[in-house]
């Protein structure tokens, strides 16, 4: 397994404008490439916009979203690869025949797609369907996983793509800056959103503490170095729909440090070099080859009522 160049974006996507979403995943896909991208990561629903969707009911749900791998914005997307020889992943709502809708994120390169995740623990709609499995599948080699936001925030998820041999999980997110139960969370306001040319320090206050980057960073290194493997989150920056994201795309290498990361108050992209030696050096390597599973394997498979609550969403009208 050779060394690997990876790119993490994030940029202001529009809600439900799948043409400018996509020009801008060329763009940046294309720049990345140019300068030694072989793989590059957007974030959750970058194609078609995320927290819009709350709005929607049912028949609009299913005009938004697409089949896949066979509808125009998956074909789009393969036809970028192509063009660039670069591996991309993004993010779209997808339906099937039988019209069960999913949130779905797809590796794709030129010769078609090579994956897909169904979010496991979806939310922003009651009509989207759950996934039923995890995902591990080949990248020039390394051997990749998929786990979408709230997905990473269940341990047992990040393990067991980890246990099925996944040295790289990519972490498409549209998180941070909402309100929580957690000390110091809430919304940004979008005023400074508008002026951050002329202020940016109000606004960089605001993404690197609480409500952003200083809770991110409680857990999501975590996950990285107690499994042994190189995290890439994706998170969009600027404004989805009536919310401010605050981006801070980055790469964490298996020790939990990070490596790259987005720190324009912009559409942005980082690169990042997998090696592939830091797999077996860092200390979760060690630790799940210490495992004892006998002592909590009849602990972790009891039976057990998934209860989801999102606590922004639980103040919000259109839900």
């Amino acid at each position: 397994m050779e060394e690997l160049t990876v790119a993490t974006a994030q940029f202001e996507h529009r809600s439900g404008d799948k043409a400018y979403n996509l020009e801008i995943i060329e763009s940046i896909s294309q720049k990345a490439a140019s300068q030694g991208a072989k793989v590059i990561a957007f974030h959750e629903c970058s194609i078609t916009g995320y927290t819009f969707a709350r709005k929607l009911n049912r028949e609009q749900m299913l005009g938004l979203a697409e089949f896949v791998p066979n509808g125009p914005s998956v074909e789009r997307l393969i036809q970028i690869a192509r063009r660039h020889e670069i591996t991309i992943l993004a993010g779209l709502f997808e339906k099937d025949k039988e019209e069960r809708m999913y949130k779905c994120y797809v590796c794709v390169d030129g010769e078609g797609l090579k994956a897909r995740h169904h979010k496991l623990h979806p939310f922003i709609n009651p009509h989207l369907s759950p996934g039923s499995s995890y995902t591990v599948f080949d990248i020039h080699g390394w051997n990749c996983g998929i786990l979408i936001c709230y997905d990473n925030n269940i341990i047992e998820n990040v393990r067991a793509t980890s246990l099925l041999g996944a040295d790289v999980i990519f972490m498409p997110h549209v998180t941070m800056c909402t309100p929580s139960s957690r000390p110091g969370a809430g919304f940004v306001d979008p005023l400074l959103w508008d002026n951050r040319h002329k202020d940016p320090t109000s606004l960089r206050i605001e993404f690197d503490g609480m409500k952003g980057r200083q809770w991110l960073m409680k857990w999501l290194p975590a996950r990285a170095y107690d499994n042994a493997i190189y995290a890439v989150f994706s998170n969009p920056i600027g404004m989805d729909d009536d919310q401010l994201k605050n981006g801070c795309s980055m790469v964490i290498d298996p020790f939990g440090d990070i490596i790259t990361e987005c720190r324009k108050l912009d559409d942005d992209f980082a690169l990042a070099t997998l090696n592939p030696e830091k797999l077996k050096q860092a200390g979760g390597f060690r630790y799940k080859n210490a495992r004892r599973p006998e002592l909590y394997r009849d602990i972790l498979g009891r039976e057990h009522v998934p209860v989801q609550k999102v606590a922004w969403l639980s103040n919000q009208k259109n839900n």
